[in-house]
C-alpha cells in the first residue's frame, strides 16, 4: 500500500499541468452545483413509468367511504401562525376591555391577517341559543366585570386555553394570508407595533406584548442560525489564521496550508447541492468549519515535512515529493477513518443527521484530494520559495525538546501508565453510559430571545405551548350517541387530571359538564346535539367513531414526561379493558418525541460501534497488525469517554447535537493516532530499539500534533460564545475531545506501544520505498 501510494503521489507532484487541469475540472463540477444543480439532478432522475390502463382504472374507481361529514369548520385552540401573548392585570376593566377589542380590530384590519381567534370567538354554550359573551360591555359595572372574569376562568374553552387561570395572560391566535405577507417582521414585531399603538391611546392601561407560535419560533431560529453562520465562521477562520501564523512563523506557509481546506469546502458545498443537502442546518454552519479543521490537520502535517526538507536545501518539487511520501499515506488513512466516523451517522434514523453524515463523507474525501493536490502544487510555484522561512523558530519547534522529557517519563513507567490508561478509559466509559437522552424546543433558540422567553412564560401561564392528545375510537358496534362514549371520555379526563405535568385537558365531556344541570356523564350525552356544530366537531366526530382529549405539554425536556406518559398509557390500558369496544391512543408531537428518545441512544451506539469496528479493521490492515489496531482503541476512545463524563457531571443529556458531536469527534480524534502510529512503524524500520522508534515518532510528529490541536481548539473555542446552546455544546465537546485526544496520543499511546507493541510481537511491514529525488542542481534548474 505504501509503495503504491508513494508512486501515485510522486506522479502528481511531477505532473503539475495535469493536476491543474484536474483541479479545474473539479471546480467546474462544483460551479455547476452552485449554479444549476436541478438541471444536473434531472439527468440522473428516472422518469415515472406510465401507469397501465387497467391499473389506472382501478386507481380511478371511487372507493366506498363513510357518510360525508357536515360542511362545518371546527374551532381550533391550536391552529395559529403567530400567538400574540398579552400580559396585564387590567383585562377586566373598562379601559382594558376597550383596548383589547380595539387591538383585535386593528390586527384584523391588516391585509395580511386572515383571522384572529380570541375569547369573544368562543361559541355560545347557552342551551337556549341566547348570546352570553365571555367579555361584557366595557360600560358594565366593576362587579359585573369581576363576575365575568371568574366565569371566563371556569369556562372549559377559556381558562387555561386562551386565558391564564390567574387572568393575567390572554392569547390572540393570529392566522395569516400568506399571499399578502411581504416581510417576516410583519408576522412578529408588526403585530406588536399595531397593539402598542392602540394601547398608547389608553395611558392608564399597562399591557405587555410578546409573540410565540410556529412562525416566530421558526423565524428566530433561522435568523440566529444565519447570523451565527457568518459571524462564527469569520471569527473562527480568523482565529485559525492568527494561530497558524504565530505557530508557523511564516505567512506563505499559512497561505498554502489554508488554500487546501478552502478549496475542499468550495468543492463540497457545491457538490452536495446535487443531492439537495444544502439546506441542512448542520451543513451550512458546522460542515464548512469542520472540513476546514480536518483539512487543516492534514495540511499542517504535510507542510511541516515540506518545510523541514526545504530548510535542509531541497527544491520545492523535491521537498513536496519527500513530504507527501512521508505523511501522504497517513493523511489518506486519516481521511478514510474520518469518513468512516462521519459515515456512521448515516445509520441514524433522523433525516437531518443522516444527510449531515453523507455530506461529511463527501466533504472529507474531497478535502483530502484538495490537500494532496493543492499544497504540493503551490509549493512548486513562487509561493513555495519562502515557505521554509521561520522554520525551527516557532514556539513549538523551539520548545519541543523540553516537552520531550514527557516521553522519557512515559517510557520509564510504560507498564503502569498503560494500565492507568486502560483502566481510566474503562471507568470513564462506564460513567458516560449513564447519559440519558432528552430534548427541549428552547434549545434551538438563542438564550434570552423573545421566542425562548415566551416559551417559558407559556409553560407557567398556560401549562405549555405544545399540545398532545388522547384519541378515543370505538367500533361500529357502539352507537356514536351511546352514553358509554361519554363515560369513556370522562374516565380519560380524570386520568389526565391526576398528572401534575399535564396542563388543562379539554374534551367534549368538559364542554358538556359546563352546560347547566347536573348528573353523571351517561345522562348528559343527549345534550351533545345542543352544542354549536363548530364546537362539537372540534373534539367529537361521530361519522368517524372518534373523539379527542387535548392537553398542554410544557417545554421542560421531554425526558421528564417519560414517567407521566408511561402512567397515562397504563391507565388507558385499564380503561380499555373496561370498555372492550374502545381504543385509546396517546399521540401528538411531544408523545412522538418521547417514544423516539431511545432512538438517540441507539443511533449513538450504532454509529460509534460500527465506526470503531471499521476503523479498527482499517488500521489493522493498513499496519498489518491486529495488535496495533487494538492498541489504537484506547487513545481513540479515551477522548470520547472524557467528553461523555463531562456531559454527565455538568448535568447535560444526550441530544441530536451530542450524537453528531460524538461521531465527529471520533473521526477527528483518530487522526493524531494514525499519524503517530505511521511514524512509529516507519521508525521501527530505521532503528533497532522500539523505545528509540517511539522517541523519534514523538519528535517527528509532535510538532504537528501539538500545532493542529492548538489551532483546532482555538477554532472551536470561538463558537463557545454563541447564543445558541446547541452550537455551544458542539464546540465544547469538540474542543474537549481534541484536547484530550492529544493527551491520549502523547501519554497513553507511547506507553501502550512500549508495553504491548514489541518488535517481535508485530509483523514486519515491507520496507517503504522512497522514490529517489533527482540531483538537487538539476531540480533547481528545472524550477
Amino acid at each position: 500500500m505504501s509503495r503504491t501510494f508513494n508512486r501515485c503521489s510522486v506522479w502528481m507532484v511531477d505532473h503539475p499541468l495535469l493536476v491543474t487541469l484536474f483541479i479545474l475540472l473539479l471546480s467546474g463540477i462544483a460551479l455547476l452545483g452552485y449554479t444549476m444543480p436541478e438541471e444536473v439532478r434531472d439527468w440522473f432522475t428516472a422518469k415515472p413509468e406510465p401507469v397501465p390502463q387497467v391499473e389506472q382504472q382501478k386507481a380511478d374507481k371511487p372507493r366506498k367511504v363513510r357518510e360525508a361529514p357536515p360542511d362545518v369548520d371546527p374551532i381550533s385552540l391550536t391552529d395559529a401562525d403567530t400567538i400574540l401573548v398579552i400580559d396585564s392585570d387590567q383585562f377586566f376593566t373598562a379601559d382594558g376591555l376597550k383596548a383589547l377589542r380595539e387591538i383585535v380590530a386593528e390586527i384584523e384590519s391588516l391585509d395580511y391577517v386572515e383571522s384572529v381567534f380570541w375569547l369573544e370567538d368562543i361559541p355560545n354554550l347557552n342551551i337556549f341559543g341566547l348570546r352570553e359573551p365571555i367579555l361584557p360591555n366595557e360600560r358594565a359595572s366593576q362587579k359585573r366585570l369581576d363576575d365575568a372574569k371568574e366565569k371566563a376562568i371556569k369556562h372549559p374553552l377559556v381558562g387555561g386555553q386562551l386565558l391564564s387561570v390567574d387572568a393575567q395572560t390572554i392569547l390572540l391566535m393570529v392566522k395569516f394570508n400568506w399571499m399578502y405577507v411581504t416581510d417576516d417582521d410583519a408576522c412578529t414585531t408588526g403585530l406588536k407595533e399595531v397593539a402598542k399603538k392602540v394601547v398608547a391611546e389608553y395611558p392608564d392601561v399597562k399591557f405587555s406584548f410578546t409573540t410565540t407560535g410556529r412562525v416566530p419560533i421558526y423565524l428566530t431560529a433561522v435568523r440566529t442560525h444565519n447570523a451565527n453562520k457568518v459571524k462564527y465562521q469569520v471569527i473562527g477562520y480568523g482565529m485559525i489564521l492568527l494561530m497558524a501564523i504565530i505557530l508557523f512563523r511564516g505567512i506563505t506557509a499559512v497561505i498554502i496550508v489554508a488554500l487546501a481546506p478552502m478549496f475542499g469546502v468550495f468543492l463540497t458545498m457545491g457538490i452536495i447541492q446535487f443531492f439537495d443537502f444544502q439546506d441542512n442546518p448542520f451543513n451550512d454552519v458546522v460542515l464548512p468549519v469542520l472540513l476546514s479543521l480536518v483539512g487543516l490537520t492534514d495540511g499542517v502535517h504535510l507542510m511541516v515535512q515540506i518545510r523541514r526538507h526545504r530548510a535542509s536545501g531541497l527544491s520545492g518539487r523535491d521537498a513536496a515529493r519527500r513530504g507527501i511520501q512521508e505523511v501522504g499515506l497517513a493523511c489518506f488513512l486519516t481521511s478514510v477513518t474520518t469518513a468512516i466516523g462521519f459515515g456512521s451517522l448515516s445509520l441514524a434514523h433522523h433525516e437531518t443527521v443522516r444527510e449531515f453524515g453523507y455530506s461529511c463523507v463527501v466533504g472529507v474525501l474531497l478535502t483530502f484530494i484538495a490537500v494532496v493536490t493543492v499544497i504540493p502544487l503551490a509549493c512548486r510555484t513562487w509561493l513555495g520559495r519562502s515557505i521554509h522561512v521561520g522554520y525551527g523558530k516557532g514556539v513549538i519547534d523551539k520548545n519541543l525538546n523540553r516537552i520531550s522529557v514527557i516521553i522519557e517519563m512515559v517510557l520509564k513507567r510504560a507498564g503502569w501508565i498503560s494500565k492507568v490508561g486502560i483502566g481510566l478509559t474503562a471507568v470513564l466509559i462506564l460513567i458516560s453510559l449513564t447519559l440519558r437522552p432528552d430534548e427541549r424546543r428552547a434549545n434551538m433558540l438563542p438564550d434570552g430571545s423573545e421566542a425562548a422567553t415566551a416559551l417559558n412564560h407559556m409553560d407557567q401561564a398556560m401549562g405549555g405551548l405544545e399540545h398532545s392528545r388522547v384519541e378515543v375510537k370505538w367500533s361500529d358496534e357502539v352507537e356514536s350517541d351511546s352514553p358509554e362514549v361519554l363515560v369513556a371520555i370522562s374516565e380519560v379526563d380524570q386520568l389526565l387530571n391526576q398528572e401534575a405535568l399535564i396542563g388543562h385537558p379539554i374534551s367534549i365531556a368538559n364542554i358538556l359538564s359546563a352546560l347547566p344541570g347536573e348528573g353523571p356523564p351517561e345522562e348528559r350525552m343527549s345534550m351533545i346535539d345542543l352544542l354549536p356544530p363548530p364546537l362539537k366537531r372540534a373534539f367529537y366526530t361521530p361519522e368517524r367513531n372518534q373523539a379527542t382529549v387535548s392537553f398542554h405539554v410544557q417545554d421542560l425536556g421531554i425526558a421528564k414526561y417519560g414517567p407521566t406518559f408511561t402512567r397515562i398509557e397504563e391507565g388507558l390500558a385499564k380503561i380499555g379493558s373496561q370498555h372492550p369496544e374502545f381504543q385509546f391512543q396517546l399521540t401528538g408531537s411531544a408523545v412522538w418525541r418521547w417514544r423516539n428518545l431511545y432512538q438517540i441512544v441507539v443511533d449513538l451506539a450504532s454509529s460509534l460501534g460500527s465506526a470503531a469496528i471499521i476503523i479498527l479493521i482499517v488500521l489493522a490492515i493498513a499496519f498489518r497488525s491486529l495488535r496495533l489496531g487494538l492498541i489504537s482503541i484506547i487513545p481513540n476512545m479515551f477522548p470520547l469517554a472524557v467528553t461523555g463524563t463531562f456531559l454527565v457531571f455538568t448535568g447535560q443529556a444526550l441530544e441530536i447535537v451530542s450524537v453528531c458531536a460524538f461521531t465527529v469527534c471520533l473521526g477527528i480524534a483518530v487522526d493524531d493516532t494514525i499519524h503517530f502510529l505511521t511514524r512509529f512503524r516507519e521508525e521501527q524500520l530505521q532503528v533497532e530499539s522500539d523505545d528509540e522508534a517511539i522517541r523519534k515518532a514523538f519528535t517527528g510528529v509532535g510538532t504537528a500534533l501539538i500545532m493542529t490541536t492548538v489551532i483546532l481548539v482555538a477554532g472551536f473555542s470561538t463558537v463557545i460564545f454563541s447564543d445558541m446552546r446547541d452550537q455551544r455544546i458542539f464546540a465544547i465537546m469538540s474542543g474537549l475531545t481534541i484536547g484530550s485526544a492529544l493527551f491520549g496520543d502523547l501519554i497513553f499511546l507511547p506507553a501502550l506501544l512500549a508495553r504491548y507493541a514489541k518488535r517481535s510481537q508485530v509483523p514486519a511491514m515491507e520496507e517503504e520505498e522512497l522514490i529517489p529525488d533527482e540531483p538537487m542542481q538539476e531540480s533547481l534548474v528545472r524550477e
